[in-house]
């Protein structure tokens, strides 16, 4: 341990896990910050709190089953020459339901109906959210620490930039839980990535790979556009509200 604290070399690969960790975590912030909209304030930050705090459980859990991590990646399953193991199976199931989540939440949002109110209260509402954020908890952990272990060869190395990127992604999933709730198209741009997501969770399933700076650019650009757009609109309620001298 101290020749690790004494290493250039394991900094580095700290520095360079967490940021890679921090990245990976976007994913998640986004689909909490979505999901919990939909339930009063107060539920919401509880719901949020635990659904961070299992992220990082989650991690610490995967680090510690590395041997029967790598076995995930072992094939069980060959369909039509396609070799699909227990990852890619979890990746695809995950998929599949970001998808088909990130769509029932567009469908409401688009629809502004009976069904955008439903659920918003109550211990089942809140059960619910919680039951959501545990599955693709599961799936971004999982796709985050075989990342991980590519990167990095020590334990400690790995729980250390885990713990660093989760407790970023705590501090920052508040300011961006409010800004989705107080701003609807930006959460309905949220939720067309999140679908974005799902795709690629489904295709890396299928061993076709989308590299995700690709996807991650998209995000950065569209978040950009969409905070001109929002500074404008705010702009504009300003000239509004103030007549002209």
């Amino acid at each position: 341990m101290i020749d690790l604290l004494t290493s250039p070399e394991a900094w580095a690969a700290l520095l360079t896990l967490t940021a890679l960790e921090i990245v990976l975590g976007i994913d998640n912030v986004i689909f909490i910050s979505v999901i919990v909209s939909r339930i009063p304030k107060a539920q919401a930050r509880r719901a949020r709190q635990i659904g961070l705090a299992l992220a990082l459980v989650f991690r610490i859990l995967l680090l510690s089953l590395l041997v029967w991590l790598i076995g995930l990646t072992q094939p069980v399953v060959t369909v039509k020459g396609l070799d699909f193991s227990w990852r890619d199976i979890i990746l695809i199931g995950g998929g599949l339901f970001l998808i088909a989540k990130t769509t029932h939440e567009i469908h409401a949002e688009v629809e502004a109906g009976d069904e955008a109110g439903e659920g918003r209260s109550g211990g089942g509402a809140f059960v619910w959210v919680i039951l959501q954020i545990i599955v693709v908890d599961l799936v971004f952990s999982l796709d985050s620490i075989i990342t991980a272990i590519g990167m990095a060869q020590d334990l400690e190395i790995m729980i250390a930039a885990v713990v660093i990127a989760c407790l970023i992604m705590y501090a920052s999933s508040g300011p961006v839980a409010r800004f989705v709730a107080e701003h609807p198209t930006t959460k309905m741009l949220a939720l067309a990535f999140l679908v974005l997501i799902g795709v690629a969770l489904v295709a890396d399933g299928f061993s076709f790979h989308i590299p995700r700076g690709y996807i991650y650019f998209a995000i950065a650009f569209s978040a950009a556009v969409e905070f001109f757009n929002v500074v404008a609109r705010r702009n504009r309620k300003r000239a509004k509200v103030t007549p002209p001298s």
